[in-house]
């Protein structure tokens, strides 16, 4: 059962982000609001799990990229670690599907950084108290994404075509996609096209964004 902080105490957070500035202003913002307390700050997964273990935080402000992997596949560590502690996810940039997996993950919700402080102070708030929370740019298509009615690109990406994305997201070229995969050139070409076909993208360089962007490569 979600426990929710008692009123006479505040909003204890853990703060998860590697960049010095970015965590410098959303500390000050959160600190100087009334019932917020920000109890720790670290920059990786890693010690956001061992910090989280120490503080026992109310809300974990997690940023999605750190340099030891994607924030949102250790939402459900952190749940197991400090009970009823909620997630909310800090990103950068922003997509249905990234946001979908971030519920389905357990999490509280994605806000983006370029949000303003107010709307971010707002979200740790309701969080706490059991919400869900999302940006207003993403709530729209967050909901369209969690109803269907918004489908993922990539989502009819077949093994292979991971297989050749992934491939791309780390640098190889196509000749050198094919060598890896063990399939002649022309056939490394047919997956390549299908990958940019599928995701919508008119080079490689495009669609390794947009795969980014959308969670499907790290």
């Amino acid at each position: 059962m979600l426990s929710s902080p008692s009123p006479s105490r505040p909003v204890r957070i853990l703060l998860v982000e590697d960049h010095d500035m970015v965590a410098e202003a959303i500390c000050l913002a959160l600190e100087r609001s009334s019932g917020l307390e920000v109890v720790g700050r670290c920059a990786t997964l890693a010690s956001a799990l061992v910090d989280a273990g120490r503080h026992q935080p109310d809300v974990v402000l997690l940023d999605r990229r750190l340099p030891d992997g994607d924030g949102v596949s250790v939402i459900p560590d952190l749940e197991g670690l400090v009970p009823g502690v909620r997630v909310l996810v800090l990103a950068g940039e922003g997509s249905a599907s990234v946001a979908a997996r971030v519920v389905e993950a357990g999490g509280a919700g994605m806000i983006l950084k370029a949000s303003p402080l107010s709307e971010l102070e707002d979200a740790v708030r309701r969080v706490a108290a059991g919400e869900v929370v999302f940006s207003h740019a993403l709530l729209g298509d967050v909901l369209g994404r969690l109803t269907g009615r918004v489908s993922t690109p990539g989502a009819t990406l077949t093994p292979r075509e991971r297989e050749t994305l992934d491939l791309l997201g780390e640098g190889f070229t196509t000749a050198e996609i094919s060598g890896r995969l063990g399939v002649a050139v022309n056939t490394g070409r047919n997956h390549v096209q299908r990958v940019l076909e599928k995701l919508g993208a008119r080079s490689q360089l495009e669609a390794v964004t947009i795969a980014r962007r959308e969670g499907l490569l790290q």
